[in-house]
């Protein structure tokens, strides 16, 4: 299998609980909370690993919370490559109202990061060798790291042949497809964003997507649509990925699990197209989970199956 390698420059310790009902100014009483690695690269190669594959991931390690996000990492089994920085790593906190069913998603900013700490992730995907045939860039970007920071993690890869797969969003979006880029994952708010049009139509948007893709600013462009699958474009094709209907329990890391199905099915040698009904698939696993777990192996295989047959 083709190697995968992730970076998240601002993950997180995710904390996940629940309670009866959020009520103000009153004290609430939540059930025992569970700590999972977080942030964008943290999941998608969680969700590889979950997937049955593969993946390195590089990332940002500092304070205490940095050695607990460390450790949780490793109970996974996930590879991980730690930078030391001198701030201390970042906690999310995602409340479960039981009596709606509600999700309440609480992140808390990253530490900032200086110069001399982001360059070393450059360096190390420039050393590389073999060089990964696919970086994978998501998440957000922590205070002092320049917007056009993934922009210079796909110019480094361009050089080695490495494809990079971008989701973010933003500023951070922009420069990577001025770059020139693999894969992109928007949804549809950062795809119009991104075009500056106000564009509402599916056929609208696909018109859209195709001029990016023609551009040369990435090959695949694969427009999340929520419940609605997704809408996957290529000089090959163009086609609304309909997902099954399933129970949604959470929909935290779903976006996640489906870049984590695209590269991973990529790396196997697949076409993008069979990638991105994969990517699909695990995406939809993972709102069959609660809280803030990702997608299961058995699931993301039983819907790709379903999906790929039509029933």
């Amino acid at each position: 299998m083709k190697t995968i390698v992730t970076v998240t420059l601002n993950p997180a310790i995710d904390k996940s609980s629940s309670v009866a009902h959020v009520v103000a100014e009153h004290k609430l009483h939540c059930t025992p909370p569970r700590f999972e690695p977080g942030g964008g690269g943290v999941n998608v190669s969680r969700a590889i690993k979950k997937l049955g594959g593969k993946s390195l991931l590089l990332y940002p390690a500092g304070g205490l919370t940095g050695k607990r996000l460390q450790q949780l990492l490793d109970e996974e089994g996930v590879n991980h490559r730690p930078f030391p920085i001198e701030g201390a790593i970042r906690e999310s906190l995602v409340i479960l109202e039981e009596f709606t069913g509600q999700q309440y998603r609480f992140g808390m900013p990253g530490p900032k990061l200086r110069k001399k700490e982001g360059e070393p992730f450059l360096q190390e995907i420039s050393a590389m060798e073999p060089a990964p045939e696919y970086v994978v860039v998501s998440g957000s970007l922590p205070p002092g790291v320049p917007p056009d920071f993934y922009a210079q993690v796909a110019r480094v890869g361009k050089k080695k042949g490495t494809k990079t797969i971008v989701d973010v969003s933003g500023k951070a979006l922009k420069e990577a497809i001025e770059e020139g880029v693999f894969l992109i994952k928007p949804n549809v708010r950062e795809f119009r964003e991104l075009v500056g049009e106000e564009i509402k139509e599916e056929s609208q948007i696909k018109a859209e997507a195709q001029k990016m893709v023609q551009s040369g600013r990435c090959q695949v462009l694969v427009i999340s649509l929520g419940a609605a699958g997704a809408l996957a474009v290529s000089e090959d094709f163009a086609e609304h990925i309909l997902p099954p209907t399933v129970p949604i329990i959470s929909k935290v890391g779903a976006g996640d699990s489906m870049v984590a199905g695209i590269a991973l099915s990529l790396a196997r040698g697949n076409s993008s197209r069979e990638s991105v009904l994969f990517g699909v698939a695990a995406g939809t696993a993972a709102v069959m989970t609660p809280g803030t777990e990702l997608c299961r192996r058995e699931d993301a295989e039983r819907l790709y199956e379903s999906i790929i047959t039509g029933t």
